[in-house]
């Protein structure tokens, strides 16, 4: 997920314009028979060196016109390493977005602890729209580059730029894909997708592993499949109440919550950093900086959007502190704006908008969202009261939404009383997916057990060296077995988050030539 944003239409009013699972699980079912894949070799060397292979597979660009116009699906799969005697079937994967590649996910499972994971066929994909499938969406490539406004709208000339920014993009992706795509790119299409692939590869069943907007893509085929289900893991889990726009609400404030946690990590190494003892003296110096970029971009490039989208990744993951501790001592101690400069272009992706395009158009004709700017100015200038740092970078990233060109659809009614079982993984403080997200979906899974990790900062990031929560991981996968289950709205078992990182020491200051001594 690039960021699992989500509407301001209310909790209250979603059951009304909910579609109920069997009319979409019927209208998926009457399709052609399966198509087959031609697996083939693969070309990226990841998968190449896991020993892959890849293919395509076409599916109906409108399911309501089966036998109408074909988009292709680019695969990738694993297979199984054991007899197979052993063999536990498909376990289909995603990792989030939406709008993110699965082609590499097909190399996940040696990942999981005591080969569990060497049963299963693993099987990435690139959903419709995205990356290797066929048409891939674009619409403005270097929409995300240098020399935006300012994200935070300070004057009436910066929100006027913004919202002529954000209608642009949305012109650009009429102009520049096919309309119908754009009509039918939302989850329950991938959901539907997700059935084509299963019926090309034989299963019955399905495995499944999906992380952040993957676990919503989890639910939904939950709800309409609950059939072809077999085994499900869910790690940091989308709140199906909030799709889509008051989950970004919602994120703005944890991310903020989490670079202040980082801004007190940072403090505690100031032997390391040197940029103040106390979480307040590291977030003046961040806050400082923002005001000098306002002014002048570092190098001509880094100006204060590149560098809150760099520094968001402290939000997002613990592994990422260290190097982003470095990055922020460089550029406040010796002026070092190229170390930025690269990691805004190594976290963006410049000069490619594939992900960002789909994100805008899955999440825009998801659901309708407000189309009313004074209703979004009000929301997120509350938020700003209590999240200023990431709240408007993540207002204006949805703001094309407001201009959308397709029709909104109606989301699904999650219900998962029918799926056998679930295995959910959730941080306790994760940003992207906050937790009250994993209470929610296991409420309604009563089949589901779910692992918290209280604490912890990190999204989606399983199976990564946490023994308590990989070993269960594994055993779920090799026999299905699963915690008992506690009454109330709770984790069924909890484990430690991973450990805080530790950074290098820094390196002991070179003796001035002038003044060292030379050992007699």
């Amino acid at each position: 997920m690039r960021r699992v944003l989500i509407t301001a239409l209310a909790v209250a009013t979603l059951a009304s314009v909910a579609v109920t699972a069997p009319a979409v699980a019927e209208q998926a079912e009457q399709t052609q028979p399966a198509e087959t894949i031609a697996w083939g070799a693969c070309t990226d060397p990841t998968l190449v060196t896991a020993g892959a292979e890849c293919g395509y597979l076409s599916v109906p660009l409108d399911y309501s016109r089966p036998r109408g116009e074909k988009i292709q699906l680019a695969l990738s799969r694993v297979k199984h390493k054991t007899p197979e005697a052993q063999y536990q079937g498909v376990m289909l994967t995603n990792p989030g977005g939406p709008g993110g590649s699965g082609l590499l996910l097909a190399t996940r499972g040696t990942r999981v602890p005591n080969h569990a994971g060497d049963a299963y066929d693993w099987v990435g994909f690139d959903p419709r729209g995205v990356g290797s499938s066929k048409p891939a969406l674009s619409c403005i490539p270097d929409y995300m580059d240098y020399n935006r406004p300012n994200y935070t709208p300070t004057t009436p000339q910066l929100e006027k730029t913004w919202l002529q920014r954000s209608k642009s993009y949305a012109d650009a992706c009429a102009k520049n894909n096919s309309r119908a795509l754009l009509e039918n790119i939302k989850t329950t299409d991938t959901i539907k997708d997700m059935e084509s692939i299963r019926k090309a590869l034989g299963a019955e069943k399905l495995n499944f592993y999906g992380y952040s907007y993957g676990t919503y893509l989890g639910q939904v085929y939950g709800t309409l499949f609950p059939q072809h289900v077999r085994r499900m893991v869910l790690d940091s889990t989308v709140d199906p109440r909030n799709v889509w726009y008051q989950a970004n609400l919602n994120q703005d404030v944890a991310f903020d919550v989490n670079i202040n946690i980082w801004f007190g990590w940072v403090a505690q190494h100031d032997d390391v950093y040197h940029l103040g003892k106390t979480q307040a003296a590291v977030k003046q110096v961040f806050t400082e900086q923002l005001k000098k970029l306002a002014a002048v971009p570092a190098g001509g490039f880094v100006g204060p959007d590149e560098f809150l989208d760099v520094f968001q990744q402290a939000s997002y993951y613990q592994l990422r502190w260290t190097l982003l501790g470095d990055a922020l001592a460089k550029f406040v101690n010796k002026g070092d704006w190229q170390t930025m400069k690269g990691l805004f272009e190594a976290f963006g992706g410049r000069g490619d908008d594939n992900g960002y395009a789909v994100y805008l158009a899955v999440q825009c004709t998801d659901v309708k969202w407000p189309q009313s700017w004074q209703q979004w100015k009000h929301d997120n200038w509350r938020t700003y009261q209590k999240a200023p740092f990431f709240t408007w970078q993540n207002a204006w990233f949805n703001a094309p939404c407001l201009y959308w060109p397709a029709k909104p659809g109606k989301p699904v009614k999650v219900d998962g009383k029918k799926v056998p079982s679930v295995l959910m993984i959730g941080e306790t403080l994760d940003a992207a997916t906050p937790y009250e997200g994993s209470l929610e979906v296991r409420s309604r899974f009563p089949g589901a057990r779910l692992i918290g990790e209280p604490g912890g900062t990190s999204h989606a990031i399983t199976p990564r060296g946490n023994a308590c929560v990989d070993n269960r991981i594994a055993d779920y996968l090799a026999t299905g077995a699963l915690p008992d289950r506690k009454p109330g709205r709770t984790a069924d078992v909890e484990c430690a988050p991973l450990p805080l990182p530790v950074p290098p020491p820094a390196p002991a200051p070179v003796p001035d030539a002038a003044t060292s001594r030379v050992p007699a």
